[in-house]
């Protein structure tokens, strides 16, 4: 097909001239099978052919430039996905072993019987007992080894008990029996953990119970105190008698005895 297409350009210096000099670059052409893509000819004057090679060259290069910036940001921002042939699994969590170890443990350091055993990944810690022991809703573990007789103690009442201390590897850390008097506490004054004057508050006289105490109701823990981790404590307690106190005063010293 025979088309005729007019085309009118500004100009241009001429080649090799030092000076400007305008020239019409083209006022009209006429040629066969023109191909046209919008404003852009296939086939023109060489000047337009060179012209539209350093523009397409230009642009062939801004394309790259920005796909390969394009590249790198997307890989930056994108997560990497795991290769899955040379992903190792993790191996499973092995309670038996964990368990078989703490009860190892525990028959070293001389633990009394149907001591609770405690399967210990990190921060995370599973209690295993007999059917003996009772959990509260408070998280506190309890077994009433014998129940006593009489009234339960009362806030402002005086307790007196005698306690064996344990940390979840069955060690002793501390024992009334040891140092040849029991305690003497009176309920109601912030003087016992949570956990313990919980456990000690529905005891009767005579009884004895092991109080197995989470670390939300254990002591606190930071340099300045006996206990250096968030543990488990495990006691066990006799209750021994329990007593009204009476505020005496004496000249100017006053005490509840």
């Amino acid at each position: 097909m025979l088309q005729k297409i007019c085309i009118t350009l500004s100009t241009y210096p001429a080649h090799g001239s030092s000076s400007a000099q305008k020239r019409p670059l083209l006022a009209s052409c006429s040629c066969s099978k023109m191909q046209v893509k919008g404003s852009l000819l296939a086939y023109a004057h060489p000047y337009i052919a060179r012209e539209q090679a350093k523009g397409s060259l230009h642009f062939d290069e801004k394309m790259g430039r920005r796909l390969l910036l394009t590249f790198m940001v997307g890989t930056a921002i994108s997560p990497a996905l795991p290769s899955s042939g040379k992903t190792k699994k993790q191996s499973p969590y092995d309670e038996k072993r964990l368990l078989e170890q703490n009860k190892r443990i525990q028959r070293e350091n001389n633990a009394p019987d149907e001591f609770p055993n405690f399967v210990r990944e990190g921060f995370t810690v599973k209690v295993v007992t007999s059917d003996n022991y009772v959990t509260r809703d408070s998280g506190l573990v309890l077994w009433d080894v014998a129940v006593g007789k009489g009234d339960c103690p009362k806030d402002g009442q005086q307790v007196t008990f005698h306690y064996v201390g344990y940390n979840e590897s069955g060690r002793r850390i501390d024992s009334t029996y040891l140092q040849g008097s029991p305690a003497k506490v009176r309920l109601g004054t912030n003087a016992l953990i949570p956990g313990f004057e919980e456990g000690i508050k529905d005891m009767r006289p005579g009884g004895k119970r092991r109080l197995i105490i989470p670390p939300e109701l254990g002591p606190p823990v930071g340099p300045s105190t006996f206990f250096s981790s968030k543990q488990f404590e495990v006691f066990d307690v006799e209750l021994l008698s329990i007593q009204d106190c009476t505020r005496r005063t004496i000249g100017f010293y006053s005490d509840v005895g």
